[in-house]
């Protein structure tokens, strides 16, 4: 693939320079993914998206433990837009991995028999059906009656369109025959192609507003304020699934999607089933080669898990199920000119520069920006101001450089000297050598640290993104304005904005109403859930995920406060405990030690926690929602050794976790149980010494059998 080869390849990177990648590529797709889910507008192609995840993916697996607060492979779509009321989805809204060759799909379908301990021979079926290039949402139906609409959002929230859906003829006011009381529908708003070409051409005569593609007018016209304006464009709506029910409808996916027709909702045609990867590529093939004739516009093809039960066992990673992908097809290439090149300073003060473009309209959208990654990627492809390249676009995010047209160089052009001094602070700038490796870091990092306004700002900005704790109205443009005008120096001086009010009233653009609204916001996030709060201090390493597995084993701020401060003390067992957590290890729970150990950051939690007397304006982490207590491994530590026979060992893991059960990779005095296979050994000899009960994998399905 063209975006892998023009980059390093993910095995021959270093540590450091895996960690300046996925710094790079999550800085690329939390823009890009703003502009498709947010703005309607995006910027590059699927495809050149896609490749963007592929490969922030790759390295995540190649490099667990370099897994950042901000990934994309740790959050889905972006934050529900203003002017709807927001709705809570009952189940998440995740999104796919995606595939993009025959190895991929090979590999999709080896990570489900490895997964289910399933030979070859015993491979499930897989039902593959084009992916509608369109809007997600979900349909809320209680006793057969349609009562609630929304789109995707961020996957756990989303916007309120229930108006804007009823006027879609495809979404039936009640499902026919016999359903759960309720149940949450999943499905893809979208605008055929030829609606969408008389929709332009009308408003090309009557001056209106021209939408690029017909999945951008498909999301214009559903998130409408005014619902008579969307019940004038040609929407149409396909269901592929659901999210909620309340009781069980159908044992496949075929059987439940027979049964949304059968209930008067529309799908998807062209589904077909299989169980090898050459199967699979041949429905691949008949769907692309129809792609040209459909009326309606697809990005790929689907591959899901036909049954339900395996569906179950295998569950979901952070942000996917473990049992679909998206075959995606090709990216689209453009070429264009360098018009110049920005360098962009990030809260770790990483400088990564990026490509400032002629404008170019490739896969459907038109094309500013594109990454150029670092200092060696500069020099490696030697790109010049001036030169015509080909750029490459593949999903929802900035697009990548592919190479240069040498013949098209102008005459004169020369190399590009990246910076040795910040271009904010003045700050030198210089590539950190690894101590362990003596290899110097792929990225320039500005030495100015936290007296480099940049630095502080884009901390400041992940302090109150969407990933973290989601202040609505508080965004890139509002924390430039504060920090410059002395209001935001620190993340508790965002609680004390309302010593400001008349400050920021006579400020242009503000209102009493659109300040009451901000002040309102903050107020309302002074008691965020304990993942988003660790999440919003940017510990480096630790993302949204570990977060939240962070949050769950300890509970409350005041514990896991107490821990990372004790290990960046130095007492040697407090880190040992924090390794042990469950997908932490050293390098993660050396991360939270270093932050705890640096007094600025101590500093900057005193002026932020909430304490009645000292700081009543201060934040109030809420305790992480308790197990369920009707599990019988609810609460407890466990410890799987050794080979299980009956399910794999990831499956047991994600069974524990999912009830309630935390799992750790060595025993110690504060676990509860381990579970031995054969084979088990040093793990077997702890927990005999330290006197930890015992069980085998009979004792383990038999102790879960009544959950």
């Amino acid at each position: 693939m063209a975006t892998k080869a023009a980059a390093k390849p993910v095995e021959a990177l270093s540590p450091k320079e895996a960690e300046a990648e996925l710094a790079r590529l999550a800085a690329e797709i939390a823009e890009n993914d703003a502009l498709y889910f947010q703005d309607d507008a995006p910027r590059i192609t699927d495809a050149d998206y896609d490749q963007l995840r592929v490969r922030n993916a790759a390295i995540e697996a190649r490099f667990p433990d370099l897994i950042r607060a901000d990934s994309p492979s740790m959050r889905v779509g972006a934050k529900a837009g203003e002017g709807f009321r927001k709705v809570r989805h009952a189940a998440p809204m995740l999104s796919l991995d995606n595939a993009f060759a025959e190895e991929d799909v090979a590999d999709f379908l080896a990570r489900i028999r490895r997964f289910l301990a399933l030979a070859e021979s015993d491979a499930p079926e897989i039902l593959a059906e084009p992916k509608i290039d369109g809007l997600s949402a979900s349909l809320r139906y209680e006793n057969g009656r349609f009562v609630q609409g929304a789109t995707r959002g961020d996957g756990r929230e989303g916007e309120d369109v229930t108006a804007n859906l009823r006027t879609i003829a495809d979404i039936p006011a009640t499902l026919k025959g016999k359903w759960p009381d309720v149940i949450e529908v999943r499905g893809e708003v979208y605008m055929e192609k030829a609606a969408f070409a008389a929709m332009n051409a009308r408003a090309a005569e009557e001056g209106g507003q021209i939408y690029v593609n017909p999945r951008n007018s498909a999301a214009g016209a559903l998130r409408q304020l005014d619902p008579k304006i969307t019940a004038k464009r040609p929407l149409r709506f396909f269901a592929w699934g659901w999210g909620f029910a309340s009781a069980a409808f159908a044992q496949t996916q075929s059987e439940a999607v027979a049964k949304l027709v059968d209930g008067g909702l529309k799908v998807s045609p062209l589904r077909q089933a299989g169980r090898t990867s050459a199967d699979l590529m041949r429905v691949y093939a008949e769907i692309a080669a129809a792609r040209p004739d459909l009326p309606f516009e697809i990005d790929g093809v689907v591959y899901k898990v036909d049954s339900l039960a395996l569906q179950e066992r295998l569950g979901f990673v952070s942000r996917s199920p473990r049992w679909a992908v998206a075959h995606k097809f090709p990216a689209e290439q453009a070429e264009t000119v360098l018009e110049g090149i920005d360098i962009q300073v990030g809260r770790t003060g990483a400088l990564t520069p990026v490509a400032r473009l002629k404008p170019v309209f490739v896969g459907g959208v038109t094309v500013t920006n594109a990454t150029l990654h670092n200092e060696d990627e500069i020099e490696r492809k030697d790109v010049r101001i001036g030169d015509t390249v080909i750029i490459q676009r593949a999903g929802d995010v900035i697009p990548q450089i592919v190479a240069v047209v040498l013949p098209k160089r102008p005459k004169g052009a020369k190399k590009y000297k990246f910076p040795d001094v910040c271009p904010v602070c003045g700050s030198n700038a210089v590539r950190e050598i690894d101590p362990d490796t003596g290899e110097a870091d792929v990225v320039k990092r500005c030495t100015g640290g936290l007296i480099c306004p940049a630095q502080i700002k884009e901390r400041l900005k992940h302090f109150v993104s969407r990933r973290a704790l989601d202040i609505e109205g508080l965004g890139e443009k509002q924390i430039e304005e504060f920090y410059e005008r002395g209001f935001v120096r620190a993340p508790g001086d965002i609680f004390r904005l309302h010593q400001h009010k008349d400050e920021i009233l006579a400020l242009d653009g503000y209102g009493e109403t659109s300040v009451a609204n901000l002040l309102k916001s903050i107020e309302a996030r002074k008691t965020p859930a304990l993942e988003r709060f660790i999440t919003a201090l940017g510990v480096r390493h630790i993302g949204e995920t570990i977060a939240g597995i962070l949050a769950r084993h300890y509970g409350s701020w005041g514990a896991f406060a107490e821990a990372a401060i004790a290990a960046a003390d130095g007492d040697a067992a407090a880190l040992a405990d924090l390794s042990n957590v469950e997908k932490i290890g050293p390098i993660k729970a050396q991360a939270v030690a270093t932050f705890f150990a640096e007094p600025h950051n101590r500093e900057m939690l005193a002026g932020l926690i909430y304490e009645p007397k000292r700081n009543p304006d201060g934040v109030a982490p809420v305790d992480a929602e308790k197990p369920a207590s009707s599990s019988p491994v609810s609460g407890m530590t466990i410890v799987f050794t050794g080979t299980l026979e009956k399910m794999t060992r990831d499956e047991a893991k994600a069974r524990a976790i999912a009830l309630g059960a935390k799992v750790a990779g060595s025993v110690s005095k504060k676990t509860d149980l381990v579970v031995a296979g054969p084979g088990a050994g040093s793990k077997l000899k702890n927990a005999a010494d330290l006197g930890v009960k015992v069980i085998d994998e009979d004792g383990w399905l038999a102790l879960i059998a009544a959950s």
